[in-house]
């Protein structure tokens, strides 16, 4: 079993980037590979431009409401930025040491039973 464990966190499928990208980056290139301002898309949206910049800046995440804004505005699916704020969400735990300590805990404890 320990060997099955061993090989499961090394395949490639399982491999998790050392450095975390936040939906915000993307959002930034696509803002502007289309000639926008953050300004002028904050305001097509009709959100606060601090707020929008808070989340491109990494600071805020990016939610469903703001997924489907920028559906709207860009022409995205909504899906595509809650699922890479959710695969953000789930790397930046999966680097939290003292988390994945408590979740090994947990997962021996689930193991016996």
């Amino acid at each position: 079993m320990a060997r099955i464990d061993y090989m499961k966190e090394r395949t490639a499928n399982n491999m998790t980037s050392s450095m975390l990208i936040h939906p915000g980056e993307m959002i930034k290139d696509e803002i502007v590979a289309r000639g926008l301002t953050q300004k002028d898309l904050a305001q097509q949206m009709g959100v606060s431009y601090t707020v929008f910049n808070e989340i491109l800046n990494g600071k805020r995440p990016v939610t469903t409401e703001y997924a489907l804004l920028l559906e709207a505005a860009l022409g995205t699916d909504a899906n595509i930025w809650i699922g890479l704020q959710a695969d953000y969400n789930m790397q930046k735990m999966k680097q939290d040491h003292s988390f994945m300590k408590r979740l090994e805990k947990i997962r021996k404890i689930a193991a016996v039973f």
